[in-house]
C-alpha cells in the first residue's frame, strides 16, 4: 500500500508509522531522513540542501520534492511506502498526486490541544545526559532525578504551554488545506488519536481494508 500519515506533535504519529511499517513490510519514508542520507553522502541534491539548511532557510517545495522523487524510485518502494512528514504544503501534494504513485490511503490521526499540551508538558529531560522522561509514561524513580546519572531532571522551555499551542497553530495552518485536498480525494481516513496506543493501530488497518 501506498500511504501518508498525518498528525500534530504527540498524536504517536511516529510510533504508528513504525507498527504501520512492521505490519504491512513496506518501507517509512521520512523527509529528515532523507536529507541526512544525501547531505551524508554528498549527492548533488545533498550539497543543496547542506548550503540552505546551514543558512537558516526553509527547504524550497523544489528540493523536496526532487529528494523524495528519488527515494520512491529506489526498489523497496516497489510494493508500497508510508510518507511520513511529506507533503507539507498544498504545491508538495499536487507534485506527489501528478507522480506515477496512487496513494491508497492518508490516514490523520486526531488529537485534542489539551491532550497533546499533556502529554508533551509531561516531558523532563536529564540536564546532564539529555536522558528523556515522561511523567505519564516513562516516570523516574525518583521525582525531578535522573535514573541513569542522578542528575536534574527539567522541563524545556518548548515543551511549556504557550510554546505547543505556537506550534500547534504553525501546524494546523500547513496542514488543514492538505487534509482537504485528500478529502476530496476521498482517501483520507480520520482515526481518534487519544485512544491506547493499540486501539490506533487497529483502527488504523481496520481502515485500511476499506
Amino acid at each position: 500500500m501506498r500511504l501518508i500519515i498525518f498528525g500534530p506533535q504527540a498524536s504517536g504519529k511516529g510510533t504508528q508509522a513504525i507498527q504501520i511499517v512492521n505490519k504491512l513490510n513496506i518501507p517509512q519514508i521520512s523527509t529528515g531522513n532523507i536529507f541526512r542520507e544525501n547531505i551524508k553522502n554528498k549527492t548533488e541534491l545533498g550539497k543543496q540542501a547542506e548550503q540552505i539548511l546551514s543558512q537558516g532557510i526553509l527547504m524550497s517545495d523544489e528540493i523536496t520534492n526532487k529528494i523524495v522523487e528519488e527515494r520512491l524510485s529506489r526498489d523497496d518502494c516497489k510494493n508500497g511506502f508510508i510518507l511520513d512528514g511529506y507533503p507539507r504544503t498544498r504545491p508538495q501534494a499536487e507534485f506527489l498526486d501528478n507522480l506515477q504513485y496512487k496513494i491508497d490511503a492518508v490516514i490523520n490521526l486526531q488529537i485534542s490541544q489539551e491532550e497533546i499540551i499533556k502529554r508533551i508538558s509531561a516531558r523532563r529531560v536529564c540536564v546532564d545526559c539529555k536522558t528523556n522522561f515522561n511523567l505519564i509514561y516513562i516516570q523516574p524513580k525518583q521525582e525531578g532525578i535522573c535514573d541513569k546519572c542522578g542528575g536534574k531532571l527539567v522541563q524545556r522551555e518548548d515543551d511549556k504551554p504557550e510554546a505547543i499551542k505556537k506550534r500547534l497553530e504553525t501546524y494546523h495552518e500547513k496542514t488543514e488545506p492538505l487534509l482537504k485536498f485528500y478529502e476530496e480525494k476521498e482517501i483520507l481516513k480520520n482515526i481518534n488519536g487519544e485512544q491506547p496506543m493499540d486501539t490506533v493501530l487497529k483502527e488504523i488497518l481496520f481502515a485500511l481494508q476499506d
